[in-house]
């Protein structure tokens, strides 16, 4: 053995300087939970080693403590704990994670242990997985807008570095693609007062609760496909993984982020899918623990824990890092009104909503615009950061887009004969928006620039007065460009 293995060995050992209490005080097991009794002072939170009879060690942690009861989530799930030959050893320690520049690159399983066949984490730092307490006053607003390359985010719910933007879907939608281009185009706005054109910088964590091998592998090959793998750091929860695992997932994925965001300086992007696996996860737990429920078994303190999760992008004064937060999460039944995307709405930025009809039509990305929104997207465009026509542009796309979606239904009521010359303009606005706007192919990336260009060519479908979204002095500019264009080009012939 190599004198650096052994050092590597020596420093990733796990240390026993004070004598652990251990406890065969087993008296039941219900779901993932262990009901332990005759504990001395346990601390909630505490993590605890559940060693088994064949000598398989397993991670839990403390949920509940009543007098000298206390109750143990155990993270790999309970089969085969008995109460004659299991014993529990208390750590008197929270859920820490090692944490070094090593581990980019890496894949680790949704407990953070490495499932790439690589040697373990040589820890430089352990961090808290629920995150340091950060003061609100020391946030800085998001203001540089991420250029993702899909039109649909780009012009109308533009993504600012620092926000937490989630993905509405459905199953059978293409949201695990959608995520993977923007993963792959995602970059600054190249403009003359932005600093930051280095690749470098970038970083994607990828956390993943719940799903299926296909997915899973699907990401992993178009992280090397790409090329960006060495730039990735994945943590994978699969669908034949304990459910219980789930809910340390995202918080192991953030604790990751943080590290490279706050401490190496980089901006990260934070991909976290499934989130509703995650809610199931937790509802789970509280049907284990006898909690009251609340909206469709869910607990009522749902929001509250979903909140810990989102409110960890962002960015921090005094550092030039940030997280960027793009959680995915499938609507059951496609209802929007369902727990889990209700509360997501509530605390996170906007919402990018993926659309089953559009899809069916064969349309891709089929991104909704109209119950889309971007919340901080108003202080990332305009002059100086996009271009001048960026807010006016996008107000009159939903506008028209609107008015052009209640015209195809009056249509199918009263016949096309029974419409007026201005609503068969916003029939065919509403065509061609959909075929020339939203759609683009999967590797097609389309800056700002060129997605606000064939905004105007379908905003030409219509005379100037009735684009009353924007200013003269914008339409005068960029209204009768195209037959500029074409001077121009036929001048150069």
């Amino acid at each position: 053995m190599s004198a650096a293995a052994v050092n590597a060995a020596a420093a990733s050992r796990d240390y026993k300087v004070f004598p652990r209490i251990d406890y065969r005080t087993i008296t039941g097991v219900e779901g993932p939970l262990v009901i332990m009794e005759n504990v001395k002072f346990p601390t909630y939170g505490e993590i605890v080693n559940v060693n088994l009879s064949d000598g398989t060690v397993r991670q839990g942690q403390i949920l509940e403590v009543n007098k000298k009861k206390a109750i143990v989530q155990v993270f790999e799930g309970t089969s085969n704990i008995d109460n004659r030959d299991c014993h529990i050893e208390f750590t008197g320690d929270t859920l820490k994670m090692p944490i070094s520049d090593d581990l980019m690159g890496r894949a680790f399983n949704g407990s953070g242990k490495p499932i790439d066949k690589g040697p373990s984490v040589l820890a430089e730092d352990f961090l808290d997985i629920n995150g340091a307490p950060l003061n609100p006053k020391s946030r800085v607003y998001p203001k540089e807008m991420i250029q993702t390359g899909i039109s649909a985010i780009d012009t109308m719910n533009s993504v600012v570095r620092g926000q937490k933007l989630p993905l509405f879907s459905a199953a059978g939608l293409p949201h695990n693609e959608i995520a993977a281009q923007v993963c792959r185009q995602a970059s600054l706005v190249k403009g003359k007062d932005v600093m930051d054109h280095t690749q470098e910088n970038f970083s994607i964590v990828f956390g993943a609760m719940g799903v299926n091998m296909e997915t899973a592998r699907f990401f992993r090959n178009d992280f090397e496909e790409n090329g960006s793998m060495e730039n990735v750091v994945l943590f994978m929860n699969l669908a034949n993984d304990p459910t219980i695992e789930r809910i340390v997932t995202p918080r192991l994925a953030l604790t990751t982020a943080e590290y490279f965001a706050y401490t190496r300086e980089q901006h990260v992007f934070v991909i976290l899918t499934d989130m509703s696996s995650y809610a199931d996860a937790l509802r789970e737990v509280s049907a284990a623990r006898e909690e009251v429920p609340g909206r469709r078994g869910y607990p009522g303190y749902m929001y509250t824990d979903l909140s810990t999760i989102y409110e960890r992008a962002g960015r921090v004064e005094g550092r030039n890092g940030s997280i960027t937060q793009f959680p995915i999460l499938t609507m059951p039944n496609d209802d929007i009104t369902h727990p889990i995307p209700d509360l997501t709405g509530y605390i996170t930025e906007g919402q990018v909503f993926v659309d089953r009809s559009l899809h069916n039509r064969q349309i891709y990305p089929p991104i909704n615009v109209l119950p889309s929104l971007s919340r901080l997207m108003k202080s990332g465009i305009g002059k100086g950061m996009t271009r001048d026509d960026h807010p006016n542009v996008s107000d009159q796309l939903y506008a028209n887009y609107a008015i052009g979606q209640d015209t195809r239904a009056m249509k199918a009521v009263v016949g096309e004969e029974a419409l007026s010359e201005d609503e068969h303009k916003y029939l065919e606005f509403t065509d061609k928006f959909e075929l020339k706007f939203l759609t683009q192919g999967p590797y097609e990336n389309r800056d700002i620039f060129a997605s606000l260009d064939i905004a105007w060519t379908l905003l030409r479908i219509f005379p100037q007065e009735l684009l009353k979204k924007i200013p003269q002095k914008l339409k005068d500019k960029y209204y009768d460009r195209e037959k500029e264009i074409q001077k121009a080009v036929q001048s150069l012939k």
